[in-house]
This record gives C-alpha cells, structure tokens and sequence, in this order.
C-alpha cells in the first residue's frame, strides 16, 4: 500500500516510523529539507521537499498512485487544502486530516460532502477524553477500552506496600477477589509477557484486563482509595485545556486554569466563563500554593513543555495531590518516565497514530481488520479487538488446543454481551470478539495471524 504523509512533525514522525515497520510504502513530505534529511537517515521512505498543497509536490510524491495520503501539518488550513488538492488529482484516494482548531468541529460535520475527508483526527480533543475517563477512575495511570466500553485494559503501578507486592501471578484471583488477568509487566523500562509465577515486585507496571463492571472492586480490593473528583487544578491553558475544562465543567467539576500568557487567559476566560482562569507561572511553587494544589483532587499539567510538566507534576506528587496527570509530547524516554513520580501520563500524538494506524490496517484488509487498536507498555504491546466470523479459524475449539504464535495472548472473550477473562477450556464463536495482546516485533492485522501455520 502507498501511504503520503504530508507533515514531518511528532505526529508525521511516529506515523513515518509505525508504518514503515509494518512493510507500507511511504512518501514523507515537508517544507524543512534538513528535517526531511534526518527522517530519510533512520527509515526506508521517499522524502519530497515543498508545500504538500501543492498540485507540484503532490504529483511528486506519487499522489495519483497513492492509497492514502495523511496531512499532519501543524495547520489545519494546510491540511484540509492538500486533502482536497489531493483528492482532486486522485478521486480512489483515501484522506485523512489532522484538525485542531475548535472553530472548525462543527463546520467539517456540515460540510462533510464537501470536504472529501475519509476521516479527521484531533489529537487534543482525542486526549482531553481520555484524561476525564481517568479522572473517573483516579486509581488507574491509564485506561484502553474494547467490546464497546465493556471491557478495559487498565495500568496500575505496584508499590511496596500494594497487596500485589511479592505474590506471583497464580495468586492474583484470590488478593484482588476478582477474576482479572496481567496481560504485560513494564519493570525497569523493559516488557514482559508473565505467566504465572512471575513475581511482582515493587516498582512494577501492570497492565491488567478486567471488564470495566468489575474495576470498581478490583480497586477497594487493592486498598487504592477512589473518591469522586470535584476540584482539577489545571496547568497550561491550551487546546486540550480547552477541551477538558469543557467537559468537566459541563460534569460540573470545579476548574481553575494557570496560564501564563495573557491574551490567552483572556481568550480562555470568554470561551469558558465558568471556569477560573489566572494569569501566571505554573511553575512558581507559591502561586500553586495560593491557587489550592493542596486542595484541589486532582493536578493536570499541561503546557507547551514537558519538562516544565514533569517539574509541576513532581510537585503535585510532593504534596500529596490524590492524583497528578501530566502530557508528553514526547514518550521516547520511557525508561526515565518510568522511575519518575508524576502520575498518569498522556501522549496526544501517540492516541492520534493508534487511530490512524488502525485505519490503515483496516483499509488493507477490508474484512476482518481490528475493531480497536491500542498501544500498551510504552510502545511495547498492543491490544486488538477482532470480531469473529465465518473465515475465522478453530471456532469452538479451547484454547489450550491452539497453537498461538510467540508472544500472542488471547485476553478476553465477548460472547453475547457478556465478557470472560478466558482459560484452557474457553473457546470463541462466530458473533463473538476477541482481544489480543502481542508484543515484540508480531504484526496482527487479522484474527486468524495469531495462530501458528
């Protein structure tokens, strides 16, 4: 498949590098050559310099022979003029856009046959979701839902004094008196497919499926105390503040916002007028204090810097926040974060490329592609939602007869409504969805790639 990707920035970037590893074709284009020059150097790709809303560039970079072509430029006006340019030149090609601006939401919904979008991405808007989904469950780092909100694949950290320090996997059922399973282990900035006598130890991240029914007692049962949030202290007054305090103040959550730009505030102030906006420096430690850290149920940071991120997160941690949520722009670093206490964390990029990746797939195999795609354990694993159907193999056969490749795990069965976390004996229908976990270098773009030849 020929996939362009106009846009050479975080999200460009991490796209150029997912997609080149699964075998696409790739044609990278941006106005930076010395950009453009480095990306070249670490990937197998076709690099054009220019103006991707170009007819001229367009045609450079193979746009009448291309499947896809995805804009990430950092503005939304580029974007939508090189899909149209390039839907023009090219009337099979499917088009995604990445659109940022709020003004513009409603306007693409009204015009939809006009603008000849296959899909949009708001990368803010796809965060601000997810970090009040975390805010609903202040006890888990991050949550990934399949089976339509009915199951979840939630992280947890294990700390010296967790019930989970120093058991094995086998006597997971009986601490946390609930039947769930550890699909991965992060320790020490590497991955682990655990069975059960792996021994957890303090400092462990785990990834456990559960469905979401039953995570309200998996976390009284962990001893982790969950209390309603209604006070978030929010640091950076950006788009994906925008979206958040909106849907928190809507849930009728209390707000208050530290930026440090003041047209910003102003601008923020008119767009939400329910919500305590003021002008400062969320790094200065006494303003934190003057503002309710101390008070607040929860911290989110996120202003245009992650390390000013991390230093406010850090003291949030420090002061007993109940919760700390920072954004990172960038997550190379796993094995750093890893050993820092700043809380959940969320990748706006990286929720972006998990939904234009599983578009990808999709679009290469039109039948039987993935449902739900998420990246898990940094960038380790991902998990897979498959819906089964007559070309599915070894329908009703247990599991414990199949022969599935290295590092693939079957998590979780759905079978008419109801979800179970599966042993040898369970087996899978026609009707029924699955979820996988693969980690290592196992590309899974159908159901039936999880099982040895």
């Amino acid at each position: 498949m020929n996939i362009i990707i106009a846009g050479d920035g975080k999200v460009g970037s991490m796209l150029t590098r997912q997609l080149s590893s699964e075998g696409y074709d790739i044609t990278l284009i941006d106005a930076n050559p010395k950009v453009l020059e480095s990306t070249e150097e670490l990937y197998d790709i076709m690099a054009v310099q220019g103006n991707c809303a170009t007819m001229e560039v367009l045609e450079q970079a193979g746009v009448k022979d291309a499947d896809l072509l995805i804009a990430a430029t950092s503005a939304d006006e580029i974007n939508l003029l090189c899909c149209l340019t390039a839907h023009g030149m090219n009337k099979k090609l499917h088009t995604i856009a990445r659109i940022r601006n709020p003004e513009y939401t409603d306007q693409i919904i009204k015009m939809r046959e006009i603008f000849p979008l296959s899909m949009t991405i708001n990368p803010e808007k796809q965060a601000a979701l997810e970090i009040e989904r975390l805010l609903k469950y202040p006890g888990f780092l991050k949550r990934d839902t399949f089976a339509k909100g009915r199951v979840e694949i939630v992280e947890l950290r294990v700390d010296a004094d967790s019930p989970l320090c120093n058991h094995t996997l086998a006597d997971l059922d009986s601490v946390v008196g609930c039947k769930v399973l550890v699909c991965a282990v992060l320790r020490e900035g590497s991955a682990v497919a655990p069975d059960g006598n792996y021994t957890l130890l303090a400092g462990d991240r785990i990834f456990v499926t559960a469905p979401t029914n039953t995570l309200e007692t998996l976390l009284k049962n962990l001893n982790i105390i969950t209390h309603k949030v209604k006070r978030v202290l929010i640091c950076g007054g950006g788009r994906l503040c925008y979206y958040l305090a909106k849907q928190l103040e809507r849930s009728g959550i209390s707000v208050r916002v530290i930026e440090q730009d003041y047209d910003r505030c102003v601008h923020l102030a008119n767009l939400l007028p329910g919500v305590t906006v003021i002008h400062g420096d969320a790094s200065d430690e006494r303003l934190l204090e003057s503002e309710g850290m101390d008070e607040c149920d929860a911290l989110v940071t996120m202003t245009g810097l992650d390390e000013l991120n991390m230093v406010i997160s850090l003291q949030g941690t420090i002061r007993h926040v109940p919760q700390v949520i920072t954004k990172l722009g960038r997550v190379d670093n796993s094995h750093i974060l890893d050993r820092l206490p700043i809380g959940s964390t969320i990748s706006p990029k990286q929720l972006c490329c998990n939904t234009i990746v599983r578009y990808v797939r999709a679009l290469r195999d039109q039948t039987g592609a993935a449902q739900t795609v998420h990246t898990i354990a940094d960038g380790h694993a991902e998990a897979l939602e498959f819906r089964v159907d007559d070309n599915t193999r070894h329908i009703g056969e247990p599991l414990k007869k199949l022969h599935l490749k290295k590092n693939v795990l079957i998590v979780c069965i759905t079978h008419k409504g109801n979800q179970e976390i599966p042993g040898g004996d369970s087996f899978f229908e026609k009707g029924d969805t699955v979820i996988v976990v693969t980690s290592g270098d196992v590309v899974i773009y159908q159901l039936n790639d999880i099982f040895e030849a």
